[in-house]
C-alpha cells in the first residue's frame, strides 16, 4: 500500500509508531534549545527557516534516541544523516518582508509557495537552477499543531518528473545543475495546479511523512487556528544527479 501510495500519489503519511514518538519527543526538546538560540526568521519573523539547525548525529539520532519508524524501509538510507531542517512556523505566517515582492508574498498567500525542493533561485531575476539533487523528503512532526500544515499536489510528481526529463534530454547530468530551467519548471507547475488536487497534510508526533523528490508541496497560511508554534523536522539527502531523474 506505502509503495503505490507513492507511486501514485507522491506521498505518504505513516501510521503513528512508538519509536518514532521517542524520537520525535527527543528532537522537540533539541529544537526548544535551538529556538532559544536565536536564528534567521523570516516572513515578518513567522517562519524559522532552521537548514541544518537539527543537532541529530551521523546516524540520525537525537540525544541518543535512535531514529525508527517504518519509513525506514521505504527508502534508500544515506551512508550519512546531515543535520535535519527545523522548520518552525508561528502564528500569523505568512506575513511580507520588506524586501518580498508583492507577487511573491501573494504566490505564497494563495499558493503556498509551491516548490520542487533542490531548485534553486539564482541571479537577480531568481532563475531556477536544480543544485540540491535530493533522493527524498521526510519529515517528522515535532509538535501537536494542525495550523499552517505541509500542502501537496497530489500525483504532482509525475507530471514535475516529466517537465525535467525534456528539460534534460540529451545532457549529461554533470551540466544538469547549470541548466536554467525556470519556463520549463513554471509551465509544468502551472498544469499541475490546474489538473492535480491540493490536499493539506497533517501528522502528529510519532508520525512521518514520505515525499517523493519530485512532488510539488509548500506550507498553508496559519489561518484561524489555535496554537504557539508547528514544528517540522525535515531530511532530504543529497544523491548524484544521474538519479534524481
Amino acid at each position: 500500500m506505502v509503495t503505490r501510495a507513492l507511486a501514485e500519489d507522491g506521498f505518504v503519511v505513516f501510521d503513528p509508531n512508538a519509536e518514532t514518538l521517542a524520537w520525535a519527543e527527543a528532537a522537540h526538546q533539541a529544537a526548544l534549545t535551538v529556538l532559544a538560540g536565536g536564528g534567521e526568521r523570516r516572513h515578518g519573523e513567522t517562519w524559522f527557516v532552521g537548514v541544518d539547525a537539527l543537532p541529530n548525529a551521523s546516524d540520525g539520532s537525537v540525544s541518543g534516541v535512535p531514529l525508527r519508524g517504518p519509513f525506514l524501509e521505504h527508502i534508500k538510507q544515506p551512508d550519512s544523516w546531515h543535520a535535519a531542517q527545523l522548520s518552525v512556523v508561528f502564528p500569523g505566517y505568512p506575513r511580507q518582508d520588506a524586501d518580498e515582492s508583492d507577487a511573491a508574498h501573494r504566490y505564497r498567500l494563495h499558493r503556498d509557495a509551491a516548490h520542487v525542493d533542490g531548485l534553486l533561485p539564482e541571479g537577480p531575476q531568481k532563475r531556477r537552477h536544480l543544485r540540491e539533487p535530493h533522493g527524498f523528503i521526510l519529515g517528522l512532526a515535532l509538535n501537536d499543531c494542525a495550523a499552517s500544515p505541509l500542502v501537496v499536489w497530489k500525483g504532482s510528481h509525475r507530471l514535475m518528473q516529466e517537465g525535467f526529463a525534456r528539460a534534460f534530454a540529451g545532457l549529461a547530468p554533470a551540466v544538469w545543475g547549470d541548466v536554467d530551467v525556470t519556463e520549463i519548471y513554471q509551465e509544468t507547475r502551472r498544469k499541475v495546479f490546474d489538473t492535480c488536487e491540493r490536499v493539506a497534510v497533517h501528522a502528529a508526533p510519532g508520525q512521518a511523512i514520505l515525499l517523493d523528490r519530485h512532488l510539488l508541496h509548500g506550507v498553508a497560511p496559519w489561518g484561524a487556528v489555535a496554537g504557539q508554534m508547528r514544528m517540522v523536522a525535515y531530511f532530504r539527502p543529497i544523491i548524484c544527479y544521474a538519479d534524481w531523474l
